[in-house]
């Protein structure tokens, strides 16, 4: 063998193992990278990164919506990793050279073509195929629900609601799994932002059933009973049948893979409906 031919098979080696210094820029890109086995691979992410554990370490960079450039450029990346929001930090990076993916993880559909998207630009499309397979499955196993009936998915637990909440509202991973389970979205207004109610507004919507997103570890200082006991002093249907409940989980907001644990807890509080 030529001196030639062992330095090209030594130089393909090395690119073969050669890791990338990988930047996430939200907390669910994070955790999708850590799914694909490659979470060794980040050097640093954004705000609010708690998932895995060991996500908790790694340098953060700003907030997911408004990353710190000179952060970023400081950790010397290979590739940036960020969502449709960031399209403003992600050309400034290109302008460094700096590979970067943008992704768009608002709906079922997006979460699962942007793991994929990653798996093969990470090569672990094994991995991606897993996950994907995973969302599909936990819609296609959880039971629909015998009567259709209009549900409000609020974002956050507060003792005055009065002052206005938000809610999921069209184009979102909530909306959709409302309708896979055979419900409608409370919200019938055809504005596509996610809309912020204030009580005239709630008590019009009259949803049959409120599920209520709280997070203890962001909302710690909330009098659940309370904020439960005005939710059920309004009058609308949900609160005079018994149909609003609190699901505290820390992976309910994030559209990650984990979006197939959300799947099975939302079908879950959907089928505790009655009237």
């Amino acid at each position: 063998m030529s001196i030639k031919t062992l330095f090209f098979i030594l130089l393909f080696i090395l690119n073969l193992n050669a890791n990338e210094r990988i930047i996430s820029l939200s907390p669910s890109i994070t955790e999708i990278i850590y799914a694909l086995g490659k979470g060794d691979e980040l050097v640093a992410t954004s705000t609010y990164s708690l998932y895995p554990k060991e996500a908790t370490k790694l340098p953060v960079i700003g907030g997911y919506e408004k990353p710190h450039l000179e952060k970023i450029l400081s950790f010397k990346p290979t590739l940036v990793i960020g969502q449709n929001f960031n399209m403003g930090t992600l050309k400034k990076l290109k302008l460094f050279h700096i590979k970067t993916i943008s992704l768009n993880l608002q709906t079922l559909n997006n979460i699962k073509t942007s793991i994929n998207k990653i798996s093969i630009y990470l090569n672990t499309q094994k991995e991606g195929k897993k996950l994907v397979s995973n969302i599909n499955n936990a819609l296609t196993n959880c039971t629909k629900n015998k009567k259709s009936h209009s549900v409000m998915i609020v974002y956050g637990l507060r003792e005055d609601i009065k002052s206005g909440v938000y809610i999921a509202g069209h184009n979102i991973f909530f909306e959709d799994i409302i309708l896979a389970c055979g419900n409608t979205n409370a919200y019938a207004s055809k504005s596509t932002n996610q809309p912020v109610l204030n009580y005239e507004n709630i008590l019009l919507l009259n949803p049959e059933q409120i599920i209520i997103l709280h997070s203890h570890a962001t909302e710690p200082n909330v009098d659940v009973k309370k904020a439960l006991k005005n939710w059920y002093a309004l009058p609308v249907f949900a609160a005079k049948h018994g149909n609003i409940s609190v699901v505290d989980e820390d992976y309910l907001h994030i559209p990650s893979h984990r979006v197939a644990k959300t799947i099975k807890r939302l079908f879950y509080e959907m089928s505790l409906y009655h009237d």
